[in-house]
């Protein structure tokens, strides 16, 4: 279990950035407040929920973005980094936390997806578990509470006691958005494995970025 509260490469929550992210919980008495683990961890994902507005028509193919420390200083971020940022200041605070990825295929609002992409599979997408009393739990903190309400979306919350990865449905009852593909957990964030997995699924989009090491549109 203790690899999963190790800092790494990408887990770097030693630095400035992440500790400026977790300063309330290391200055606060959190016993004598009555302050739990799991709130601690609600409170968290609701920061990186919210914190970061979810943007998902930016890849990078440098492994020095997905830093924790460099995805802090930024504004927005699509699952993979929100993720990223979620699992080092949990991990920095000794919470277990590891990266999930999975294939998904959303419904709703996805032309512009469908344009940039050629298909409204999204992968991969990433989510994360986190060990909460005695178990496992995945959480996705992806879809920022603003962007769900203009989708007409129910906002994603996570309750420390069951998962919470996606919302099948739309507030009128149509689908939302389903897992087709399953990849796993990883102890550390697999970069090599994220990058081949971009160049496989969006042969039309790597071609038309080709040699450039960042795309955003």
């Amino acid at each position: 279990m203790n690899q999963y509260t190790e800092s790494t490469y990408y887990f770097d929550y030693e630095t400035d950035e992440i500790q400026d992210l977790i300063k309330e919980y290391k200055t606060k008495d959190l016993t004598q407040k009555g302050i739990t683990k799991k709130e601690i961890v609600q409170q968290l994902y609701l920061k990186i929920r919210d914190g970061w507005t979810y943007y998902p028509y930016y890849f990078s193919f440098s492994k020095e973005n997905f830093k924790s420390s460099y995805l802090a200083k930024k504004t927005q971020g699509q699952c993979v980094e929100k993720s990223i940022l979620l699992i080092s200041c949990l991990r920095a605070l000794g919470i277990p936390a590891r990266i999930h990825l999975a294939k998904v295929k959303n419904h709703i609002a996805v032309e512009r997806l469908v344009e940039m992409f050629g298909t409204n599979e999204l992968t991969p997408h990433a989510m994360v578990n986190i060990y909460l009393n005695g178990k496992w739990l995945k959480a996705s903190p992806a879809f920022n509470k603003k962007l769900c309400e203009k989708s007409n979306v129910p906002v994603l919350d996570f309750d420390g006691k069951n998962d919470s990865i996606f919302q099948k449905y739309d507030a009128l009852g149509n689908v939302f958005m389903e897992y087709i593909e399953d990849y796993g957990h990883f102890e550390d964030v697999p970069t090599d494995f994220i990058f081949n997995n971009i160049k496989q699924h969006y042969p039309m989009l790597t071609e038309r970025f080709k040699g450039l090491t960042e795309m955003q549109f």
